[in-house]
């Protein structure tokens, strides 16, 4: 089969076309999405390799890694498959941070265990999806809340992105929480580093160069390298930067598989197992909703209503994926909202999605070289897309402020408490308590009023 036909027939299995795309474009969306989530390769195994369980183990790197990359690779190829959406899934970070220090490091379960409570939580919201139930509470959602939603998941982008490449730290003392730099200084190559990689990428936008992103990360990868290997540690990154590999290929380790089990029951007591399970399942529910849905603006592929295509596929491969990444022993795994940067750059269907997963496949073989790439580089990528996320502000309802202040907190609320969870949840509680105490209760789904109580009973338990 020539290229042509070849790439006849991708466009016409995705219809690429007629979502205003081109087969060159999916393939450097998938690209740019993968090398702005290539880090849950790495950061993954060393957020749950830190806690050793009750019995003393602690979970191998290599097997860790092996599992997030095949999980990431399944799960975002399957999603782009059946729903043929630009979206990609890999372990959630935040969720592995849930595991490895509520569960192992303060509940005292094994691993296994506490790999059984995100299989446990994986199926709960698979009957869910398949119930119908989780369908019907996205769409109780007021359209104004969901674009608030992408609005500040793109604003927390914007501070993981400044986080991630050093450009912002916690302050180490003092009344102020965050600082310019390392204690109020900007410092360093890696610095300098992230700032001409966001200015380029930026004019790369404003010139509408295609793939302006990818080059950006690119560029700064071969820049970083070349620092690397000419000053060492003396060109300002970490041990663990930058990491030029001695060898391409790596043999996978998949002992990590299977290794999942439901003793977490007799260990937590049936009512105190139940919470844990409820607890990790309402953050997982509804980070996907508003991820999916932050996307969608970018993507081009929400409605009038604010709804995105084959809802209950998507929610249903998200389901399945959150299972398998508790049997896979790395965690619930869930779509990612680095998903955003392919889309910004031109990804509309699900070949971006194949694309992400064939990459995150090859990683198995070959997760030497994701280490590669400077966090600098997807850092200054993730800040773009926080821009270009913030360009629905505009549309919310500021005029109504029963609904423009509950869609302010979802704004601040994300990106200050570092977590998508906490700022759905008081944008949620706060709408409905603010429509009642307005006397417009009765503008409010009844699904809200019900998922409203889910989060005040999470944020009770947390």
């Amino acid at each position: 089969m020539t290229p042509g036909r070849f790439g006849g027939a991708l466009d016409r299995f995705f219809g690429i076309s007629e979502r205003g795309s081109s087969v060159q474009t999916e393939v450097i969306a998938g690209a740019t999405t993968f090398m702005t989530m290539a880090y849950i390769l790495f950061v993954n195994p060393v957020v749950l390799g830190k806690v050793a369980d009750i019995a003393g183990d602690r979970l191998p790197f290599a097997a860790v890694l092996t599992s997030t990359a095949l999980v990431a690779a399944v799960a975002t190829i399957a999603m782009g498959l059946l729903a043929n959406l630009p979206l990609a899934l890999a372990t959630g970070m935040g969720l592995n941070s849930v595991v490895a220090f509520q569960l192992v490091a303060t509940m005292h379960l094994t691993w296994p265990q506490a790999m059984g409570v995100v299989v446990a939580e994986g199926l709960a919201v698979t009957v869910l999806v398949l119930s119908g139930f989780r369908r019907a509470v996205s769409d109780a959602v007021p359209l104004g809340m969901k674009r608030a939603l992408g609005i500040g998941i793109g604003l927390f982008l914007t501070i993981i992105g400044f986080v991630e490449a050093g450009f912002v730290s916690r302050s180490p003392g003092g009344p102020v929480p965050v600082t310019l730099g390392r204690a109020g200084h900007l410092e360093g190559f890696p610095v300098l580093l992230f700032v001409l990689t966001l200015l380029l990428t930026a004019w790369l936008v404003m010139r509408n160069v295609k793939g302006a992103l990818l080059i950006g990360i690119l560029t700064a990868t071969v820049a970083a390298v070349l620092a690397r290997l000419a000053f060492g540690d003396a060109s300002g990154f970490g041990p663990g930067d930058v990491a030029i590999p001695r060898s391409i290929v790596a043999a996978p380790d998949f002992s990590q598989l299977g290794r999942f089990e439901f003793s977490f029951v007799g260990s937590l007591g049936a009512g105190a197992a139940a919470l844990t399970v409820f607890s990790l399942m309402l953050s997982d529910f509804f980070d996907t909703v508003g991820t999916v849905v932050a996307v969608g603006s970018e993507a081009r592929y929400l409605d009038a209503r604010g709804d995105y295509p084959r809802p209950t596929t998507v929610l249903l491969v998200d389901a399945l994926a959150a299972t398998a990444g508790g049997a896979a022993g790395c965690s619930s795994a869930t779509t990612y909202v680095e998903s955003a940067s392919g889309a910004a750059a031109g990804g509309r269907t699900g070949l971006t999605s194949v694309v992400t997963g064939l990459l995150f496949a090859a990683c198995l073989f070959i997760s030497p070289l994701a280490g590669v790439v400077p966090s600098q580089a997807t850092g200054a990528v993730l800040v773009l897309v926080g821009f270009f996320m913030m360009r629905d502000v505009g549309s919310l309802p500021w005029t109504d402020l029963t609904e423009a202040i509950p869609s302010f907190l979802v704004l601040t609320v994300m990106p200050f408490t570092y977590s998508i969870t906490n700022g759905i949840g008081v944008g949620f509680i706060s709408l409905v308590l603010l429509k009642l105490l307005a006397g417009r209760g009765r503008e409010i789904h009844p699904l809200m009023y019900l998922t409203s109580l889910g989060f005040v009973v999470y944020f009770v338990v947390s």
